[in-house]
């Protein structure tokens, strides 16, 4: 087998006008590249192999999802696997989604969210290397990272080749929110990173690998062809990257498919580090709208806020508060009026301001069933024991953000050590 270096960045080296409903940008400059649209580059790499990848509605170049791109040139997909909302992300949030034969292509796919979460040995078996390309929104508590991770010890521990297709992050220009505790560790929170972690997904898989956030198993086979694999004659595993064209973490990216049903817009995007903590409250956070996690609100709040009515809808059946007027906020508006109300942080006010007007403050945050308010999925967001006794106590944001110190700038220096592109700072 002809040796392919464990890793492998490429740059950009020639332009092309920008296909219809292609990624932009709210900067001026050069048009953004997702990996995936650099065929070019790729393409030689996997020619002639048998190919599982993993990947989502959002794994497109220009029209043509990747898949369907990959076939017309003649490559040979063997199985694909599908993360939450599934292969073509339209599942609820959180819905199971089964194993089935895809209708379009007739290629198996292995779904990867529910009771499974990575590949075993025999939906890979027919693979000579895996790819993943889907489409992050830089968020810990969003779950494709939890995927990729999955994903990456399976490939690694199986000694199956992998080759991530990056894209750009388009919260990648800041990094803010608590470090999660591994103790309220979840598919919703994995690793000791802060709520925006401001990495691409490639990234994001260089540091839980250089950190040796992997299996034992996996850590060991990393770190030996890490070191080794320069100098064997023959390498049948590796780890490569496809990096993303003209993108910096300075980019403001707009994404030109929404990367699962209830983030609709940029606007969500921006919103969704701030505004998801509602999930774990018995406010409606707006899902069952076409505003998710730009509107908030209760029917028990004061009725001269903002009103808004959830009703069931695609990509969210069955949801909080549904038929029910609610009042509470709209932070709606275009993507610049949204991304100087986010202000690159986290913003904690609506939060705090929400459950101060609630009335019945001991039911605003949802307990579990345990009655034990550390297992709730509010924790699980948060990633800590103390955000909420926090807005319980009424302790300012300042205060509030006073406690995420010094682990939040020991992440910032660990971060550095694994980009791939220009920095915001």
């Amino acid at each position: 087998m002809k040796l392919l270096l464990p890793f492998l960045f490429v740059f950009l080296t020639s332009t092309r006008s920008p296909a219809q409903n292609s990624p932009v940008s709210l900067n001026n400059g050069p048009r953004i590249l997702a990996a995936a649209e650099r065929v070019n580059v790729y393409l030689p790499l996997i020619k002639g192999r048998k190919v599982g990848i993993f990947a989502n509605q959002t794994s497109m170049v220009g029209n043509t999802h990747l898949v369907d791109t990959l076939r017309k040139l003649g490559v040979d997909i063997k199985v694909i696997f599908g993360p939450e909302h599934g292969f073509r992300g339209t599942a609820d949030a959180g819905e199971k989604v089964g194993n089935y034969i895809d209708e379009k292509t007739g290629i198996p796919v292995v779904s990867l969210y529910g009771s499974k979460r990575r590949p075993s040995a025999e939906d890979v078996k027919d693979a000579d290397i895996l790819i993943f390309d889907i489409q992050d929104v830089g968020v810990r508590f969003y779950t494709f990272i939890s995927s990729l991770e999955e994903f990456m010890e399976a490939a690694f521990e199986l000694g199956k080749p992998l080759m991530i297709l990056d894209r750009p992050n388009p919260n990648g220009f800041y990094v803010d929110g608590p470090v999660l505790d591994k103790k309220f560790q979840s598919f919703v929170g994995r690793q000791p990173v802060p709520i925006v972690y401001g990495m691409t997904i490639a990234e994001y898989a260089f540091m839980i690998a250089g950190e040796k956030w992997l299996s034992e198993k996996a850590n060991t086979r990393y770190d030996y062809y890490k070191n080794h694999a320069q100098n064997s004659a023959d390498t049948p595993f590796h780890f490569q990257v496809i990096k993303c064209g003209n993108y910096t973490h300075k980019s403001k990216y707009v994404l030109p498919v929404r990367p699962s049903p209830n983030l609709p817009d940029i606007q969500s995007v921006y919103l969704y580090p701030s505004t998801c903590f509602f999930e774990g409250t018995v406010l409606s956070e707006g899902r069952g709208t076409n505003k998710q996690f730009q509107v908030f609100g209760h029917p028990s709040l004061p009725k001269n806020l903002y009103s808004f009515t959830p009703n069931p809808n695609e990509g969210a059946k069955s949801s909080k508060l549904y038929g029910q007027v609610c009042y509470g906020w709209s932070l709606s508006g275009t993507p610049e009026e949204v991304l100087k109300k986010v202000d690159n942080k986290i913003q904690l006010k609506w939060l705090m301001e929400a459950y101060q007007l609630f009335p019945r403050k001991d039911s605003f945050f949802i307990f579990p069933k345990s009655g034990k308010m550390e297992e709730s999925f509010f924790n699980k967001l948060a990633g800590n024991n103390e955000l909420w006794q926090q807005v319980k106590a009424g302790k300012s944001e300042a205060a509030i953000r006073e406690s995420w110190e010094p682990k939040l700038s020991e992440f910032k220096v660990t971060r550095k050590k694994y980009l791939l592109y220009e920095d915001f700072e």
